[in-house]
């Protein structure tokens, strides 16, 4: 059984995030972005894009996944971390052709199925009817945790699944669909790259 993460139907404080550039796929791939919402910078610095409820319901919002004034939880961004280091798993995993461990399997099927998949027979007296799934305010990381473990199936079992790949530039830790032989998520990562290998050539 899963606790239900409920909100509070209050104005929400929307938290400044760091302007980095988003890394390849990340618009075609909620769950890509997702999962590079936690990034290692250099000098051993990290930022996390959901450490507060705020963040997280800002993050969401920005995605069309919650209302700008859901007023999340602590429980709620929890979830989401939770749901995040579990994607992230399984595409490491996909990417260096290993094995997937069977939790992260598990926690990406439980969150897609937490939350009704047909879309219901809806019905407005003007318009008249029409099918759309429901949604209500108490459910709306249930339906965010659902889509975003079902953008992650997608991707894993999609064409795009032989181009993720991680960043090849250290210590970054963000995942891209890779295009060519090109293997950084960002122009700042690949300039740190060609940078340590022009060094490394030069001290050999």
């Amino acid at each position: 059984m899963h606790a239900r993460c409920t909100v509070r139907n209050v104005k929400g404080h929307l938290t400044d995030q760091p302007g980095l550039p988003p890394a390849q796929g990340e618009e075609e791939h909620l769950s890509l972005a997702l999962v590079n919402s936690a990034m290692a910078l250099t000098g051993g610095h990290t930022v996390d894009l959901l450490g507060t409820p705020a963040q997280a319901n800002h993050w969401l919002t920005e995605r069309g996944l919650a209302p700008v004034d859901a007023g999340m939880r602590e429980m709620c961004a929890t979830q989401l971390r939770s749901l995040r280091e579990q994607i992230r798993s399984l595409f490491a995993a996909r990417a260096e052709r290993l094995p997937a461990l069977p939790a992260a399997v598990k926690a990406v099927n439980d969150a897609m199925t937490r939350v009704p998949t047909a879309p219901l027979l809806q019905w407005d007296d003007e318009t008249g009817p029409y099918r759309a799934a429901p949604h209500p305010t108490t459910a709306i990381v249930d339906h965010a945790l659902a889509a975003l473990a079902a953008d992650a199936a997608d991707l894993l079992t999609g064409p795009d699944a032989d181009r993720l790949t991680a960043c090849g530039s250290a210590p970054c830790n963000r995942y891209l669909l890779r295009y060519g032989r090109r293997h950084w998520c960002s122009t700042r990562c690949g300039d740190r790259a060609r940078a340590a290998r022009a060094y490394a050539r030069r001290t050999a």
